[in-house]
């Protein structure tokens, strides 16, 4: 039997009952082919008979390779540099001066910035080079952005910081002469390595505790919440809240809102919050 077709209403249900308890990803029936495609494919290359002896394998496995490779599985790593540019157009106009301007106050010369789901990197990249265009000596800062995503493959791709070609379009031209490098069979770029530093990619599962010391300036998480239900939903944006600094910045995506949910952020503009 193909794999695939043995996806009974039975073994969907105990499959997204799992994912659920594990990431808090809802997969509704809407999912169900995706499900069937992305693990069917890990059913093939594991050379499993069906999805019955994959759940097995998944719920009896003490490794923790089985879950990690569902999680990858899963994952939908949508991603590009500049994705929604208005909320870099915010972050270097109205952020990153206050940041500035209190840093000649204080003489305090500490960032922190978060790309909650990071995918392959894009985002967090997208900020870095946001914060030292803007900022150029953000180098000599103690300025570190954390790119997080419970997907470790993508987050291999981003630690490299080597993309193809196609992606180097959506940057614009004067950032990408100054921040990356073509390969020199111009096949690929990358990001170089003084860039490369301002970033930390560390594994992390939103709906478990955040190990996390310090609070953040702003934090993106876009296009996240909209696989989570809201309880889901109430209990990210509860821990944000309690991560943001007073005055930090929470971006969400463009198909995202917080109306649903009850938090203390004060609504800036479409997508942006702040803590009070």
């Amino acid at each position: 039997m193909a794999a695939g077709n043995d996806l009974t209403d039975s073994l969907f249900k105990k499959i997204a009952k799992y994912v659920y308890d594990v990431c808090g990803i809802n997969l509704t029936e809407r999912k169900r082919e995706l499900v069937s495609t992305r693990i069917g494919k890990v059913i093939r290359q594991k050379k499993l008979a069906g999805f019955q002896e994959y759940y097995d394998y998944l719920i009896n496995d003490q490794t923790g390779e089985a879950v990690a490779e569902l999680m990858n599985a899963i994952s939908t790593n949508l991603t590009s540099f500049f994705r929604e540019p208005k909320h870099f157009d915010f972050l270097k106009s109205d952020i990153l001066p206050e940041l500035v301007e209190k840093a000649r106050k204080t003489g305090d010369h500490h960032l922190r910035g978060w790309s909650a789901g990071c995918s392959t990197g894009a985002e967090a990249y997208t900020i870095a080079m946001t914060l030292a265009n803007s900022i150029p000596e953000i180098f000599s800062w103690n300025a570190r952005i954390l790119a997080t995503d419970i997907d470790t493959n993508v987050m291999d791709t981003g630690s490299r910081g080597v993309y193809n070609m196609d992606m180097l379009k959506q940057i614009p031209p004067l950032m990408a002469k100054k921040f990356l490098q073509r390969s020199k069979d111009g096949a690929n770029f990358r990001v170089k390595a003084q860039l490369r530093n301002l970033v930390k990619f560390k594994y992390l599962n939103l709906i478990e505790p955040f190990p996390l010391k310090g609070k953040f300036d702003f934090i993106f998480c876009r296009n996240v919440m909209i696989y989570f239900d809201r309880p889901t939903q109430q209990n990210l944006i509860d821990k944000f809240s309690a991560f943001l600094k007073p005055g930090g910045y929470l971006f969400i995506g463009h198909s995202e809102g917080l109306s649903a949910v009850e938090h203390n952020l004060k609504y800036v503009r479409p997508t942006i919050y702040q803590k009070k």
